[in-house]
């Protein structure tokens, strides 16, 4: 097993996934029990592909919950079947299966980064679950500029706030449901926007450190939508002392890529 930092290039200061390299024979309670039991925002288990254009399969465990597809366990487990020098099966990508999936990752000047997937959902938001929203951070209802659906496996619904500044400020409340909150720096500042997100955790509002797969449905609305071009960087982690930065640019096919640096901090054999 490796502990991968990932969306930094300095060791603690982005976000750790676990990564079972070899999942092979465990069942689905021995893997949810596991991640449990590592209780980080993610742990996953890499298997064969089934699907012949896969290099690998990837199961994605939260503690509580298995999940379709999530962006810096996708970066952290490519790097960490990097690793043991295995070679993808084209130059130009490397392929993971999962619940959502064919996920194709590059590598970059930045390091890995992956092609975003379809949204599950996008759309305005519901004005009922806008007034839930401003409750739960805090806010005025008006404070909330714009909001979207930006849905592509965890459930994310993401509103924007006037400045990045307004979005460390938050102290949010209890939030029950997926949420992601952005908010742009002044224009020249090297990130282009500020992202927090949270989630419910045994009863309590938890905050990832950094997020890729809500980055990355962050990029297809704000791309779509005409509020930012690419390539930029997000930072996130700010309000819990990380350092994460974000990668996003845009394929000539319009694909959206969101990427950053890789770092195995702990590499060890587990029991299962």
């Amino acid at each position: 097993m490796n502990i991968v930092d990932v969306f930094t290039t300095a060791p603690y200061r982005g976000n750790p996934v676990a990564v079972v390299l070899d999942g092979a024979g465990l069942t689905s309670e021995q893997m949810q029990r596991f991640a449990h039991w590592m209780n980080l925002s993610e742990t996953t288990f890499v298997l064969g592909a089934g699907d012949p254009a896969a290099d690998y399969r990837l199961r994605i465990f939260t503690p509580m919950e298995e999940l379709p597809f999530a962006g810096h366990p996708t970066l952290g487990s490519c790097h960490a079947w990097l690793s043991t020098g295995a070679t993808p099966k084209r130059r130009d990508a490397i392929v993971q299966e999962c619940g959502a999936g064919l996920v194709n990752v590059r590598r970059t000047d930045e390091g890995l980064a992956f092609a975003a997937p379809a949204l599950r959902r996008s759309g305005p938001v519901e004005e009922p679950l806008l007034a839930r929203i401003a409750s739960a951070l805090r806010i005025d209802r008006g404070d909330v500029r714009d909001a979207q659906w930006a849905d592509n496996g965890p459930g994310w619904v993401a509103v924007m706030l006037a400045s990045a500044e307004a979005v460390l400020a938050l102290r949010p409340g209890l939030v029950d449901f997926s949420l992601g909150v952005i908010g742009p720096y002044p224009a020249g500042a090297p990130e282009a926007f500020e992202v927090r997100a949270f989630f419910a955790k045994d009863g309590a509002t938890v905050e990832d450190p950094v997020t890729g797969s809500l980055n990355a449905s962050l990029a297809q609305w704000l791309l779509s939508s005409g509020r930012v071009s690419a390539p930029y960087v997000v930072s996130q982690g700010t309000a819990l002392g990380r350092s994460g930065r974000v990668h996003i640019s845009r394929g000539e096919d319009g694909a959206v890529w969101v990427g950053g640096g890789s770092v195995t901090c702990v590499e060890s054999q587990v029991a299962l």
